[in-house]
């Protein structure tokens, strides 16, 4: 659910914005980064310092090679993965992106993906 009340700007082309989101429970604290490159859920985590863990990173701009030397075109999805964090990705799964071409769409898509129920409110722009 959103951590903050108040509208977010759908980024432009080439821009970026971050909107804090918390569990229902308010006991743990995420992010969803959002540039017109690639979409991602994070969580913080205070230890000695900050440290962010991508759960999930949908990723338009370049092929990818995982660990194991497997490519994976575009687009493709990083999913956390223990001892390895976001450095593996996988096919995006079929049905996952209803409209691929259409920016606005594939967010609505990528926070059905991670389950965020309760969206922040998102103002979608003229251009974008």
């Amino acid at each position: 659910m959103p951590a903050l009340q108040g509208a977010f700007q759908f980024p432009d082309l080439g821009g970026r914005i971050e909107v804090p989101l918390i569990s229902r429970d308010e006991r743990e604290q995420f992010s969803l980064d959002i540039n017109r490159k690639r979409i991602a859920l994070t969580t913080g985590y205070q230890a000695r310092g900050r440290q962010v863990v991508v759960l999930a990173r949908l990723d338009f701009a370049a092929p990818h090679r995982n660990p194991d030397g497997t490519e994976v075109g575009v687009p493709h999805l990083h999913v956390y993965r223990e001892g390895y964090g976001d450095k593996w990705v996988v096919e995006v799964p079929v049905g996952m992106l209803s409209q691929p071409d259409d920016a606005w769409q594939v967010l609505q898509d990528f926070m059905t993906y991670c389950g965020v129920v309760e969206r922040p409110n998102i103002v979608r722009g003229l251009f974008s």
